[in-house]
């Protein structure tokens, strides 16, 4: 983990991801406890160290409950590496599918690109000169009429934005190369590699020339400066060093894979998936572009509503990498107004914010937030449940008419009230079947 993560406690944790997520106490303490046994672990001396993997947790619950939000917000709050996969989407050996593998490329991928980011923030201020050096040699090679004005002079002009329109040549490096299909044991699929993650730095660069300005010209080179002021062997010795201590993978829609050998048809498939999962996650070397990713001790995330099938239709060994089970409750109409309420990032705040921007204020008053979530309850009890994403199709359809209107409506100040929610509502609760397909 990051140095400065040894003040984030279970309770911290529990803190932060109280501004974001309502309710589901046990499972953000779950993740909270996680995340700092993973701190524990690197602070371990010896050959134990080694030895001690983190402990899997399988969230059991509805769709809509937080799942993904939980594994995600402690991602963010970590700053560690972050993939979302779905089981569903792979398949064993012989059926068409994505490589398990795929999954740990990926996360060693979002952690180079997080490292490339952070490295780059240290490297701006020396990007930013470099490129607006360039940019004064191509100003003085093309244009004759600032030759005679001294470098500081036109360098001020430059930032001060004098010259934005200012027509320029210039050297781009050539991203595209040609793509490539493989056989794997699936049979033929498109890998999306290219001939340049496959050969690496065997392969020479390419540029071509294009028209640009002043202003265009600028953030092309100072992203090319930043590349090059970055040492890659550090970044990916730093980014493999992350995805394999500190990576968590999300694994979605454990409960489609479950099933047991004797089973026929699609059931076939589900253990076979399970056991291509199994050496990744109880811990193997997955060779990447970028080095070899050992993945003991990337943290799994499994998740799943397990309404037709449960935990012990998994295979036993999948059973057993996924020690730490919690299950995550419903939402109720308490719940829902809490979600319309509390978090930092709440739908309510989210609609306010996007309608200020054309000059109207939406007033969400206490009654207008307690009937849009009875109905969000009523309907998810009636219909579907799909958890806190029923609250998106609800607001959607109250606020549709304020939202279409805005621009005509500025500077006005709209109160959402029960009544108003009723009347935006009404005839649509009334008719059972014209409700199942709005909302």
């Amino acid at each position: 983990m990051m140095d400065d993560e040894r003040d984030l406690t279970p309770k911290d944790v529990l803190a932060e991801l109280d501004r974001y997520i309502v309710g589901q106490h046990a499972a953000k303490r779950m993740v909270a406890v996680a995340l700092r046994n993973r701190w524990r672990r690197r602070h371990v001396d010896g050959p134990l160290k080694d030895e001690i993997t983190p402990k899997n947790i399988l969230m059991i619950g509805p769709t809509g409950v937080g799942k993904t939000e939980i594994a995600r917000r402690l991602a963010r709050l970590a700053r560690a590496p972050f993939v979302k996969v779905e089981a569903s989407k792979y398949t064993e050996v012989g059926y068409v599918g994505r490589d398990v593998e795929g999954m740990i490329r990926d996360l060693v991928e979002f952690s180079v690109n997080m490292v490339k980011a952070e490295e780059g923030v240290k490297v701006s201020a020396k990007a930013k000169a470099n490129a607006e050096d360039r940019v004064l040699d191509a100003l003085y090679g093309q244009h004759e009429d600032v030759r005679a004005e001294p470098r500081d002079v036109l360098r001020q002009r430059v930032q001060a934005g004098l010259l934005d329109d200012r027509p320029l040549r210039i050297d781009v490096t050539d991203t595209s190369s040609p793509m490539m299909s493989i056989f794997s044991n699936a049979g033929m699929e498109e890998v999306g590699m290219q001939l340049q993650d496959m050969l690496g730095n065997s392969m020479p660069k390419t540029t071509r020339q294009r028209q640009s300005t002043v202003k265009e010209a600028l953030p092309v080179f100072e992203a090319d400066e930043r590349e090059r002021l970055l040492d890659p062997d550090k970044v990916n010795k730093t980014a493999l060093d992350r995805a394999q201590n500190s990576g968590i993978v999300f694994i979605d829609e454990m409960d489609k894979v479950a099933g047991r050998e004797g089973q026929h048809g699609p059931e076939v498939s589900r253990e076979g998936v399970q056991r291509d999962l199994l050496p990744i996650i109880e811990g193997t070397q997955v060779t990447t572009k970028y080095g070899v990713v050992h993945t003991d001790h990337i943290l799994f995330i499994a998740a799943g509503a397990f309404h037709v099938s449960k935990v012990s239709d998994l295979i036993p060994e999948m059973q057993g990498r996924f020690p730490i089970r919690v299950e995550l409750t419903s939402l109720n109409r308490e719940d829902f107004g809490r979600i319309l309420r509390e978090p930092d990032n709440s739908l309510l705040k989210q609609y306010q914010a996007l309608l200020a921007t054309e000059g109207v204020t939406l007033r969400f008053e206490d009654d207008g937030i307690d009937m849009i979530a009875e109905v969000a309850a009523e309907l998810n009890s009636r219909f579907e449940n799909i958890g806190a994403r029923r609250l998106h199709t609800v607001m959607e359809k109250v606020l549709e008419e304020v939202s279409f209107h805005a621009p005509d409506i500025a500077g006005q100040s709209i109160p959402i009230t029960a009544a108003y929610v009723k009347e935006r509502l009404g005839d649509i609760l009334k008719d059972e079947d014209l409700s199942r397909y709005i909302l």
